[in-house]
């Protein structure tokens, strides 16, 4: 699921991704990052009235776990941000509300509502490009391996996803 992307004239600096292009990209670090682990992605950016949930995840079962459906919300940081780097970002009021999409989706997709849930929080580390790095402004292509730690050039940015915290809210 490549997306085509653009920069906005509003942008505070000429040619750099806006706050949400910068987010959207995050987001689609991770849910490549999960689907070269064989974990399939329902759906990313499900909106209903009480917010949007980042990624719905089903994980395949293992001899250990039955199969499991995940909320992954991902925050998408640069350096020096003032919640380190998203933890801090999942305020009481913020977990109940991705507690109350999470069971509004549940309702809007009963196929799923017997299944094991969790929520999870992916930490997506954001910096401008090295000068002389190769990347497109437009078109981002992420690649199909994307490891943790490993930072991965596109749109003007270097991204790295940082962590992936299991069961944050549980």
């Amino acid at each position: 699921m490549t997306k085509g992307y653009s920069t906005s004239d509003n942008s505070r600096f000429k040619g750099h991704p806006t706050r949400n292009i910068v987010g959207t990209l995050g987001e689609d670090l991770v849910a490549q990052w999960l689907r070269g682990a064989g974990v399939r992605v329902l759906h990313q950016r499900w909106r209903c009235r009480l917010g949007e949930l980042d990624i719905v995840a089903g994980f395949p079962a293992t001899p250990e776990t039955a199969k499991t459906l995940a909320f992954v919300e991902v925050k998408t940081r640069s350096r020096g941000n003032w919640d380190h780097d998203g933890r801090l970002a999942l305020s009481p009021a913020k977990c109940q509300r991705l507690n109350q999409a999470a069971r509004l989706f549940l309702s809007r997709f009963p196929q799923y509502a017997q299944l094991p849930c969790r929520f999870d929080l992916a930490l997506v580390r954001s910096q401008r490009a090295p000068q002389g790095s190769a990347t497109s402004p437009t078109t981002p292509k992420l690649p199909n391996d994307i490891t943790i730690g490993q930072p991965v050039l596109v749109n003007q940015l270097q991204l790295t996803l940082q962590e992936y915290l299991v069961g944050v809210l549980d």
